[in-house]
C-alpha cells in the first residue's frame, strides 16, 4: 500500500537511504519499510554479489577493499537513480565522500542503531555472517564491532537526517519509528 492512499506523505517521492553498521538491521527494515510504503527495495551488498558471482569475503579476499568499494559506488549510483526506492547500504558505503554526497542528495538517510554488544550478538546468529562478510580489522568479534563503529560513528552522524534505535523493537516498530521520523503515516500506523 502506498503511503499516499493511507494518508499524508510529506516525504519526497524519491529514495530513503538506510545507513549502519552490519547487523543493524538494514536489510529486514528495509525491505518491510519498502512493502508499507509500496516501494522497491535494493540492498547494495547483495547486488554486488549478484553482479560479482562472488561474496563479499570473497571479494575482499581475492581483490581486496578497494575493489569492493569501487563495485559498491557503481551499485550505489544506480541504486539512487529513480524514485520511490528504500536502498540499504553496506555498512562502509559512507566512508567515501561521493557516496555520502548522493545519499544525501537522493533523499532522506536513516541511520539505524544499536549497541555494539548487540550488533556483535546479531552477527553471531546470523548463519550468513561467516560466509559473506569479511573481517575488518585484526580483532574479529566485539572488539571489531566496538572499533570500527568508533572509528565511523561521526561520518554516520554527519550523513544522517534520522537516527532510530532498533534495541529493544520489533521490525514492525522500528518501520513505524521510520515512517514517524520521516512524517509518513499510513493506515497501519494510524490503527496502530
Amino acid at each position: 500500500m502506498s503511503a499516499a492512499a493511507g494518508g499524508t506523505n510529506s516525504i519526497r517521492d524519491e529514495i530513503i537511504t538506510l545507513i549502519g553498521y552490519r547487523g543493524c538491521g538494514k536489510t529486514v527494515i528495509g525491505r518491510q519499510l519498502a512493502e508499507q510504503l509500496g516501494w522497491s527495495f535494493i540492498d547494495t551488498d547483495e547486488v554486488v554479489e549478484e553482479n560479482a558471482g562472488r561474496t563479499i569475503r570473497e571479494i575482499f579476499q581475492t581483490d581486496g577493499e578497494m575493489a569492493f568499494r569501487k563495485m559498491e559506488a557503481g551499485v550505489l549510483d544506480d541504486a539512487l537513480t529513480g524514485r520511490r526506492r528504500v536502498v540499504g547500504v553496506g555498512g562502509g558505503a559512507v566512508l567515501a565522500r561521493r557516496n555520502r554526497k548522493a545519499m544525501r542528495a537522493a533523499g532522506e538517510c536513516v541511520w539505524l542503531t544499536a549497541p555494539p554488544g548487540e550488533l556483535q550478538r546479531r552477527i553471531e546468529t546470523d548463519p550468513r555472517s561467516d560466509s559473506r562478510r569479511p573481517n575488518l580489522t585484526n580483532h574479529p568479534g566485539l572488539p571489531e564491532v566496538e572499533a570500527v563503529l568508533q572509528a565511523r560513528m561521526p561520518v554516520y552522524e554527519a550523513t544522517a537526517d534520522h537516527v532510530i534505535s532498533t534495541v529493544d523493537r520489533s521490525v514492525e516498530q522500528v518501520v513505524e519509528a521510520v515512517l514517524e521520523k520521516l512524517g509518513v503515516t499510513t493506515r497501519a500506523t494510524e490503527e496502530s
